[in-house]
């Protein structure tokens, strides 16, 4: 579980990151690069997130 939520942490930032930079530019890459790239690593990373609770049989993180 704790593999799961490192995974779902780390592409919640790379998520954030890509929509940072692309606010930088004003071109129509950017605003791809911003809903595409960024919005989808975003996603997956929050999906990942509630996935591994939801298939958590454990009772602690520890285990």
């Amino acid at each position: 579980m704790l593999r799961k939520l490192r995974v779902s942490g780390i592409l919640l930032i790379f998520g954030l990151v890509i929509e940072a930079l692309s606010l930088l530019w004003n071109t129509a890459a950017s605003f791809m690069s911003f809903a595409v790239f960024g919005g989808l690593c975003f996603a997956s990373g929050i999906l990942l997130f509630l996935y591994s609770l939801v298939s958590s049989n454990t009772t602690g993180l520890n285990d």
